[in-house]
């Protein structure tokens, strides 16, 4: 997705979910131009779906403006949700660019049609503020593609385990509350192992063949919380174990190190992209996200 969709997104999630962005010289739009450093981190509301017991789940990204820095903005004053707790399990470490379904909130299904829950980020000397709201506009279907594939089925997110043999994780249902848990020794490669499942369906809105053909599955790890760098080798690509081709089932596996430079308490987030790549082209679907908390001593 090129950089004007990507501000395009940005500005009209963050305008219909009623976002404010303010700085000290006034008013800053959500389509304000990237920077390499020294820009704002705008909270994303990217929809949100029903669970089958009746309550709700909200799926927020964000856009770090700062397309050359990572950034930490600790849970606080600038890093809050409101009303209730202001920590919710949000990230306090923000990649550069468009991050999308990051993480997820559940709500009760009380939870009315006009309340919102209030993301507020501030960095830079801009405060930027974005309310998830139960609009119409914003539900989603993350569990499923909008478009056919060409064989008539829909394309649905991969399938993640981190044993072989262990439980299915599929679908943008990162949490806090759900993140499994390591150890690590500071500057010592901790091992990672993940295993994919995907049907490796594509829509291309013509049915049309695809043009290129990227990896079946890629996983991306990257920090979501923690003091200290994190170095991560391997564990983007998978080896495939089946098919590899479009419409041919996929397995396969992926596997590598992480290590942390400082000694606390981390969490990890993982990625899993198929053919719709990042953000499925705004759709809500087709991707799955974890978590893995790690105590590095």
């Amino acid at each position: 997705m090129n950089s004007r969709m990507i501000l395009r997104l940005a500005t009209v999630a963050a305008l219909a979910a009623g976002g404010a962005l303010v700085s000290a010289q006034g008013q800053l739009l959500p389509s304000s131009p990237k920077l390499g450093f020294g820009a704002s981190v705008t909270p994303a509301y990217d929809g949100w779906y029903d669970n089958p017991d009746g309550s709700h789940v909200f799926l927020i990204g964000y856009y770090n403006r700062n397309w050359s820095q990572e950034v930490d903005i600790p849970i606080g004053p600038n890093n809050k949700f409101e009303p209730g707790d202001p920590d919710r399990g949000q990230p306090t470490h923000f990649m550069p660019n468009r991050n999308f379904g990051m993480f997820t909130i559940t709500v009760p299904k009380t939870f009315g049609a006009s309340e919102r829950l209030w993301w507020t980020l501030t960095i830079n000397g801009v405060t930027s503020r974005v309310g998830m709201i139960m609009s119409p506009d914003f539900n989603i279907t993350p569990n499923k593609s909008s478009e056919e594939a060409p064989n008539g089925k829909y394309n649905v997110p991969p399938i993640l385990k981190f044993t072989e043999s262990g439980p299915a994780i599929q679908n943008p249902i990162a949490s806090v509350a759900t993140a499994i848990s390591k150890t690590a020794t500071v500057n010592t490669p901790m091992p990672l192992e993940l295993w994919a499942e995907d049907d490796a369906l594509y829509t291309s809105g013509t049915n049309a063949p695809m043009t290129r053909t990227p990896p079946v599955v890629e996983a991306e790890i990257t920090k979501y919380r923690g003091p200290g760098n994190i170095k991560v080798d391997g564990l983007h690509e998978f080896k495939a174990t089946k098919g590899g081709k479009p419409m041919e089932p996929f397995a396969g596996k992926t596997s590598g190190t992480v290590t942390f430079d400082k000694a606390g308490d981390y969490i990890l987030h993982v990625l899993l992209t198929d053919y719709s790549e990042k953000g499925g082209g705004a759709t809500g679907c087709c991707w799955t996200t974890s978590m893995v908390k790690v105590a590095v001593k």
